[in-house]
Order: structure tokens, then sequence, then C-alpha cells
């Protein structure tokens, strides 16, 4: 039996992909790219790309928590919308948001393939933070 399209990205975005390499394997395809607008500017990431930008991130937070509202499906593509939470080595007893996602994948051969992404890292303003948890998916 076949996962939904919908499923295999709220996997992705929901799984320990920082500590647990396999992970990226198991839901990105081979020539998955990622189209990625960020405050920093636009990236294209391949897997390879994402697979070290993950690596990395491992050693700095404890802990990565995603807050998912929306997952939207059409055929074989699916948006996301997701907040992340971290603990960090420096602060392993407080829990933060620290960026905000939202993402279009298309999935080929029943994973990620083409994706284009857009990120704004997270604030302290109160009714930032409450318009993201009050929403339901």
């Amino acid at each position: 039996m076949s996962t939904s399209a919908k499923n295999i990205v709220r996997d992705l975005y929901a799984s320990d992909f920082l500590n647990d390499p396999s992970v990226l394997k198991k839901y990105l395809h081979k020539d998955a790219e990622l189209f990625w607008n960020a405050s920093t500017g636009f990236s294209k990431l391949t897997i390879s790309d994402i697979s070290k930008m993950s690596t990395e991130m491992g050693r700095s937070f404890i802990s990565l928590r995603p807050s998912i509202t929306h997952v939207l499906e059409d055929k074989d593509q699916v948006c996301i919308r997701v907040t992340y939470y971290v603990k960090t080595i420096e602060n392993p007893d407080e829990e933060v948001a620290i960026i905000h996602f939202m993402a279009i994948w298309e999935l080929k051969d029943g994973k990620l393939y083409k994706g284009y992404q857009i990120s704004q890292p997270s604030d302290d303003d109160p009714m930032n933070i409450d318009a993201h948890s009050r929403i339901k998916s």
C-alpha cells in the first residue's frame, strides 16, 4: 500500500533528520533539488547540500520539534507550513521557535523531487507565535 504524498512530506518535516542521516535518503529522491528563498537570499540545494546542512544543524541543536499547521495535497504536489522549535547546546533548558517555513514539493517515484521553499526566522513577538499556534491542520 502506497503512502500519500501528503504523508510523505509531513513525515519528512516531522522526522529526526538532524540526528539520523538515513532519513533524508528515505524521503528525498536521489535527484532532489530544493529552491529556497530565505531572508539571507536564494539557494539551490541538492540532496548532498541538504544532508550537509542537516549535519551542521545537528551539531548546534539538542532537539528540533516541528509545529505543522497546514499540509495541502494536489495530485503529486504538496504544500506544507511549519515552524521549528529548538533546544540549543548553549541553552538546553529552553525551547524557542527558530524558523517558519512554507514549501511546495513535487514528488517523483514516491519521494520528494522538486521543492520550492520560503523561510523566515522566528521572532519573540507574541502575536506571531500565537497566530501560528491557533491554526489547526
